[in-house]
């Protein structure tokens, strides 16, 4: 009972009211017996609102509502439903034992709750890093109806969240490539030059149909203008290949440069296989470290996302030399291979040139790195002093440098995106449909 026994604020106040009386009761004598008076006062009032407090064993109950899986970058809920048994409203002060990846030791939230009725409490989290996440206890503190006393209640809530790839993005953009609706979130709707020879069914000639499908055995047969429907090219293979070396460590909001190729990969995966075409995953350092063969099976889905959770960047500089052998001994179609990774110089993109250009040889390779929004900031700040007119400068060269590379792939005919990682899941989508709809595949 006395390691749940607090005393509110008001009581400190009104002791040290108290105390200052009986100070100043050594030159006012009659001040003595007011500040006697007040003091017990306050004792039957503290002794009285424990009996209020305690009077049930179980006054308050709390219980922690939340999902299995966050998605990691996503806003996550987390609900605290809190049931007043007591027979009057009570105040209480909750604190949530949150994961200590958060680093939030002033997580406070305040609520009043009707007698006999329950309260759920809301908040979100948004981690910033994949793997586990300890919920420990729930600690209510209860007021007393004279706000004097405080009963502190522990409740053992520990639970262990599970922080994958962001799958609420997916879903998102899943919905949307179901409806057509992709356009609402920044992809682009690109013109399609001529059609695809792929054959989806015969039917009847309606006004705006292209007058050259027309099918003129089918029509004969019906006595009607038949024409023939094609439809997108189907079962496309198309490869994510992440690179998972030192040059992916680096954070922008947070967040590593891998964790953002690792949700795009997973969008993308999503939005190809939605499009019945075959979704597959390469994850490479300085070995090879996962191989998820392009497939568009139900549990395809799933698979990646396991093989996404246990992704982590290492500190040794990859391989491209050995990734082009993989690619080139296990991939025997041509696919689209997405790659993502980072060039900070002209001469690290130069180092990796070779084998980038023989992966093209035999598939349509789009590389897909990131610009430095730190830079972008310096470029764009007004320069006072000397030692500003440096740093914009270098800034300024360094920003020149990853237009360079770009130009420097399309010369050595590799596709390219440079793009902020925060524009980097709408980027690589929109280059998808581009090059589908343009049938580069």
């Amino acid at each position: 009972m006395w390691k749940s026994f607090w005393l509110n604020k008001t009581v400190y106040y009104v002791t040290g009211g108290i105390a200052a009386l009986f100070i100043l009761s050594l030159f006012i004598p009659a001040l003595y017996r007011i500040a006697i008076l007040l003091l017990v006062l306050l004792g039957i009032a503290i002794l009285l609102d424990s009996l209020l407090l305690y009077g049930k064993r179980k006054g308050i109950s709390a219980e922690r509502i939340t999902s299995d899986r966050f998605s990691i970058g996503d806003e996550n809920k987390v609900s605290l439903v809190l049931t007043n048994r007591y027979a009057y409203t009570v105040q209480v002060s909750v604190i949530d034992e949150i994961p200590f990846q958060f680093q939030d030791r002033t997580w406070l939230r305040k609520a009043r709750i009707d007698n006999k009725q329950a309260f759920e409490l809301e908040y979100f989290l948004r981690p910033l890093s994949r793997g586990e996440y300890v919920f420990d206890n729930i600690n209510v503190f209860v007021h007393g109806p004279l706000r004097l006393v405080m009963r502190r209640y522990i409740f053992q809530a520990n639970k262990t969240i599970k922080v994958y790839p962001s799958f609420i993005q997916m879903r998102k953009y899943q919905l949307l490539a179901v409806s057509n609706k992709l356009q609402e979130v920044g992809v682009k709707r690109i013109r399609k030059l001529g059609h695809s020879m792929e054959f989806e069914q015969i039917k009847e000639y309606v006004r705006g149909d292209d007058y050259r499908t027309i099918n003129w055995k089918a029509t004969a047969r019906k006595e009607a203008l038949m024409v023939n429907n094609y439809t997108d090219e189907r079962s496309q293979q198309i490869y994510c290949l992440i690179n998972k070396g030192r040059v992916m460590k680096m954070p922008f909001g947070g967040m590593s440069l891998m964790d953002y190729a690792i949700n795009a990969s997973l969008v993308l995966s999503n939005v190809a296989l939605v499009r019945q075409d075959k979704a597959g995953l390469v994850t490479f350092a300085e070995n090879l470290d996962a191989f998820i063969l392009a497939d568009k099976k139900t549990t395809q889905m799933n698979l990646l996302l396991e093989t996404l959770y246990r992704q982590q960047t290492r500190f040794l500089e990859s391989d491209f030399e050995k990734l082009f052998s993989v690619i080139r001994n296990r991939v025997t179609n041509r696919s689209l291979l997405i790659l993502f990774t980072n060039f900070e110089s002209l001469e690290s993109l130069q180092r990796e040139m070779p084998a980038l250009k023989k992966m093209a040889r035999y598939h349509l390779l789009l590389v897909v790195f990131f610009e430095n929004t730190e830079l972008k900031s310096l470029t764009e700040s007004k320069a006072i002093k000397m030692e500003d007119i440096y740093i914009r400068t270098i800034a300024e060269k360094f920003a020149f440098e990853k237009r360079l590379m770009v130009k420097e792939l399309h010369k050595n005919g590799i596709q390219s995106i440079l793009t902020t990682p925060e524009n980097l899941t709408v980027n690589t989508v929109n280059k998808y449909l581009e090059l589908k709809t343009r049938m580069s595949i």
